[in-house]
């Protein structure tokens, strides 16, 4: 049986297609499941700020621990693994943690306080990170209550 010549032109076109499809298609992929980790990180340390800082209002703290600590330890909890990763930087009102009296930092009872985490997300694929400056996307999430009135702070 003879193939008739068109078919014989179109042998391997779609292997020549694909091989210049697939990187563009794939790349794609990627950059929207990298977005997908950047919303999703964003949404859960939004979470895990939210708990800390209702935690932090009622004034109770963990056995053996400062209240500035048990705070963390809240939002570290709460975070999916996500805080070490991406959130170096942790404020109380303004103040960074590593420097005030802990035991003031988080206020007195009917203060209003507000935590703050910013974060760095450090972007992977190559489009993505062109867009963002140093292929870095940095956001803050942050939470602001007020002190219980009796809590024992």
């Amino acid at each position: 049986m003879r193939v008739p010549a068109f078919q014989r032109r179109q042998r391997g076109s779609a292997v020549v297609e694909m091989a210049i499809i697939a990187p563009v298609a794939f790349l794609l992929l990627i950059g929207v499941i990298e977005f997908s980790l950047v919303f999703f990180t964003t949404l859960t340390m939004q979470y895990a700020v939210r708990e800390g800082a209702r935690y932090a209002i009622t004034g109770r703290t963990e056995a053996n621990a400062s209240q500035l600590t048990s705070v963390m330890n809240v939002i570290r909890t709460n975070s999916a693994g996500y805080l070490d990763t991406v959130c170096p930087k942790f404020s109380v009102n303004g103040t960074a943690s590593s420097s005030g009296n802990s035991s003031t930092l988080l206020g007195a009872p009917g203060d209003i306080i507000v935590l703050r985490l910013d974060c760095t997300w450090k972007l992977a694929t190559p489009i993505v990170a062109a867009v963002f400056p140093n292929g870095e996307y940095k956001f803050a999430v942050a939470a602001t209550m007020q002190n219980d009135a009796g809590s024992g702070q």
